[in-house]
């Protein structure tokens, strides 16, 4: 069997495989609003990488589960390279604007860390990005008799690592545990 190695320049060169995503149609500008209330952009972000995130802080479950696997990631990363770590932004975008306000994401990102930037928007602002960074989403309907307020939200779950140029570059395994996480951090920030 014949197997092709990768060749580098005298120059020590860094690894110039190709991101799992390089291509991908996912990613593009977004003007939303951060959880203090200011307006953001996707410029904001530009020259760092992006961790990014879709879900909402009414979710019993997926949404805090890999928002915690994503931060502990991120906090080994962190200890370990701390000038590496620096070049990331941890970003969670809400997709139930309705209930959460600024100061909602404000208290709900503050429980994983101070690192993650809480993002939210109009309901038209919430479709366009999330139509931009090809996740899917929808409110679920609620059992009769329940209150209206205590709808759960259907969407995608992943964790997408996107450049300093806002491409994408690879998911992020938050289900493999703090290490994948680290590990991918390492293998991508440069």
């Amino acid at each position: 069997m014949l197997v092709a190695l990768p060749l580098s320049g005298c120059g020590g060169s860094p690894d110039r495989r190709q991101a799992p995503l390089a291509g991908a149609a996912i990613g593009g500008p977004f003007a939303l609003t951060d959880q203090d209330g200011r307006p953001v952009t996707d410029k904001d972000f530009a020259g760092r990488y992006r961790a990014i995130y879709f879900g909402y802080s009414f979710c019993p479950d997926v949404c805090p589960t890999t928002l915690q696997g994503l931060m502990q990631g991120y906090h080994a990363f962190a200890k370990d390279k701390p000038a590496q770590a620096a070049k990331i932004v941890p970003i969670f975008i809400s997709v139930d604007p309705d209930r959460d306000t600024p100061a909602v994401l404000k208290t709900y990102v503050a429980a994983f860390g101070p690192e993650l930037k809480g993002l939210t928007g109009t309901p038209a602002e919430i479709a366009r990005v999330t139509r931009e960074y090809a996740v899917s989403y929808g409110k679920q309907p609620v059992a009769r008799g329940t209150d209206a307020s205590h709808y759960l939200m259907s969407h995608s779950n992943v964790v997408i690592l996107f450049g300093p140029e806002g491409r994408p570059i690879t998911m992020v395994p938050t289900d493999q545990g703090a290490q994948a996480v680290s590990d991918i951090f390492a293998t991508w920030v440069r």
